[in-house]
């Protein structure tokens, strides 16, 4: 079939379209903590399913300690720290901006290349990251009547949103380090599909790891007993459920899918389109208007985006 890499990245990006959207309700009704460890506990048991049925084994077997350090480490970066900051960055201003900075992802993963595998920085690099700010700066700032440049949204969403993006993008630089490690562990005598479950085994050790960090938070905030209230509410646990089956589990599986069908850089760009699509249902849900100097900030922001992916 003609274009199916292209077709399988859009679908990635409308599942996490729809995994920003209930992540969305979900923070609002049952706490940033509390969701975040509801999903990635569903994760952990979707994913165990999936690694017996394919390798015989329900854990991340043949993984070294190296891979689990490099893994762990990506899991608080990029899901303690990372997702903390944008579920909460959801409380303060919402999906749809929320999505907006997620776009900063390459360019911090760049710079983390750069820092921790010694990756060469490009002027394109460097090209990309100033039109992804640019478009950044065009949606959250504007001009008061004094002519003074002013933010459009809360200090604490924008200092949220920026976590959140450095969090994804030196987050997925330490997993490709993990997944590295994970890789020259795994013996001869292994199942043959054990390579191509390679990322799903990775993401249950993040997600077992990212679990746990913010359980400890939760406990060390006291604030455990929100976690079984939360178990209780069905309209909240819809919710978790619809986010962790179209991101960690239904998202990881299709951007997977897409890189095997189609051009990465394509593919990639293709699968980053979430703060556009986001944009006409978010509006809808919640009865906001879009103005026309965000709509262009986002494009921008894309633009620079496809310029990491695509130079």
């Amino acid at each position: 079939m003609n274009h199916l890499g292209e077709i399988i990245s859009l679908l990635v990006a409308v599942s996490w379209t729809i995994t920003a959207l209930f992540a969305d309700k979900a923070s609002h009704r049952l706490g940033s903590m509390t969701a975040n460890v509801l999903r990635l506990t569903m994760a952990i048991v979707f994913l165990g399913v999936l690694l017996w049925v394919t390798v015989g084994s329900p854990y991340p077997v043949y993984a070294s300690g190296k891979a689990w350090w490099w893994l762990s480490l990506s899991a608080i970066v990029g899901y303690v720290f990372g997702d903390w900051c944008l579920f909460n960055c959801y409380l303060a201003i919402g999906a749809r901006f929320g999505q907006l900075f997620m776009t900063l992802a390459p360019p911090m993963a760049a710079i983390a290349g750069w820092a921790i595998l010694g990756e060469t920085l490009s002027w394109k690099s460097g090209l990309a990251m100033a039109v992804t700010l640019g478009g950044i700066a065009l949606s959250i700032l504007s001009r008061d009547a004094g002519h003074k440049v002013q933010l459009t949204l809360p200090f604490k969403g924008v200092l949220l949103g920026l976590g959140a993006g450095a969090g994804q993008g030196v987050g997925l630089v330490l997993s490709k380090v993990g997944l590295q490690h994970y890789a020259n562990s795994i013996p001869a005598d292994a199942p043959a599909l054990m390579a191509d479950m390679l990322p799903f085994a990775s993401t249950m050790i993040r997600a077992i790891i990212g679990a746990a960090g913010f359980l400890a938070l939760m406990a060390l905030q006291k604030d455990l007993p929100r976690l079984k209230q939360a178990v209780k509410d069905r309209t909240g646990m819809r919710y978790a459920l619809v986010m962790t089956l179209f991101g960690p589990v239904l998202g990881v599986s299709l951007s997977l899918m897409a890189v095997q069908y189609a051009n990465a850089g394509i593919a990639s760009t293709l699968m980053a389109l979430t703060p556009v699509f986001i944009l006409i249902p978010y509006a809808v849900i919640y009865k906001q208007r879009i103005k026309l100097r965000e709509l262009l900030g986002v494009l921008v922001s894309m633009t620079g985006v496809a310029l990491f992916f695509l130079l």
